[in-house]
This record gives C-alpha cells, structure tokens and sequence, in this order.
C-alpha cells in the first residue's frame, strides 16, 4: 500500500481530492493511499474515514486494495478491503454492500476494521506466476500472497476410526488473509504492488 505521511493531518485539513477516474480504475500508479483509494473504491470516504481513526499519525509503509463486484438477483454488490502495514501494524479495512428494505436505495455498506500487530502473523507465504511475453521477457502475471496468524480460526474433527471414540483429535485451521492479482485481476501494476507489500511484511515481521 501506499505511503502516507501524516495520514489523519492531510485528510483533515485540505479538501476531498477529486475524483481519479471511475470507481475501479487502477490505482497502481498512485503513492498516497488517499489517492489510490479515490481512484479504486466506490466508497473511498468511508474507507479513508475507517483507516485515519485506527493510523492517526502513523506513516503507511506500504497497502494493497481489492475490490470484488458480484451479480446477484438483486443486483451488483461491491465487496471492497485495503490492508495496510504502518511498520509494526496490519491494518484491514473491508467493506460489503448489504440489503435492506428499510434503507433508501434497499441497502446499507458494512465497513469493519482490524488491527493486528505484525508480531502476529507467524506465516508469510507469496506465490508468484511467471511466463513470457512473445518477446521472451519475463512476465508476473499473477501473485497469490498469505498472511497466516496462529489464532484459531476454524476447527475441524479428525475421525479416530472406531465407533467407541468417533472423534480422535482436532485440527484447527489458523486464521489467514488472502489477497490475489492477475493480469487479469489488477494487472501488472497491481501484481508489482501487491508482490511489493508481501516483501515488506515479509522484512518486518519479527524473526
């Protein structure tokens, strides 16, 4: 993610920047956090407002953003998340468009924050594609990254095989956060962003 110093001062004291582009434009090219942010979510003011009361004036070192648009009967429904890593946080934002009838326009947006110290995450695992283009250079074209913590997440019974202990043991699956680009998903800007923030939480969590 991108860097930003002074996060809650600069949001505070100058105006709204205007709009980048259309909600789900690249924001690979953009440093600020703010600005990849205006340019990428569809509720950029929200998500901002979310991040800037957990940051304060803490410098964002590095951020990822996603954005996943679902069709359903109901119509589109925009799921939206950053993670953002100040140099001993990870800080998650995410978002998700939910129906209510009594609502104008049939819905609200649920947003929640997470903060965890970065001496939390005992796994970082990164999965890199790599081709060719046709003039034989080399192509990221795709990152899957892991950020697994050792908080139990889910719990799932092991058969022990015999009708008299039914359950044998237990295998807990940790809690993890998973984010992905493709050429695809993002593009080779967002793939170079996101392997980017991998290595940086890969430096900084504690050895």
């Amino acid at each position: 993610m991108k860097r930003v110093s002074k996060f809650s001062r600069a949001t505070r004291n100058r105006p709204a920047p205007r709009r980048l582009g259309p909600a789900g434009s690249d924001w690979s090219p953009y440093d600020r956090l703010e600005d990849a942010a205006h340019a990428y979510f569809l509720h950029a003011d929200v998500a901002l407002e979310a991040i800037g009361g957990v940051l304060g004036r803490h410098r964002v070192r590095g951020f990822t953003l996603e954005r996943v648009v679902d069709l359903t009967e109901a119509g589109a429904s925009v799921w939206q998340e950053a993670a953002i890593c100040d140099g001993r946080r990870l800080l998650l934002w995410h978002s998700e468009e939910l129906a209510d009838d009594d609502a104008p326009g049939g819905t609200v947006l649920d947003s929640s924050v997470q903060v965890l110290p970065l001496d939390a995450i005992r796994h970082v695992g990164m999965r890199t594609v790599v081709g060719r283009d046709g003039s034989g250079r080399r192509v990221d074209r795709g990152v899957h990254l892991v950020l697994a913590t050792a908080t139990p997440h889910e719990l799932n019974p092991v058969s022990g095989g015999d009708p008299e202990t039914p359950i044998a043991a237990a295998r807990f699956r940790p809690e993890a956060f998973r984010f992905s680009k493709s050429l695809d998903d993002g593009g080779p800007g967002q793939i170079a962003r996101l392997i980017s923030f991998g290595q940086l939480i890969g430096r900084l969590i504690p050895h």
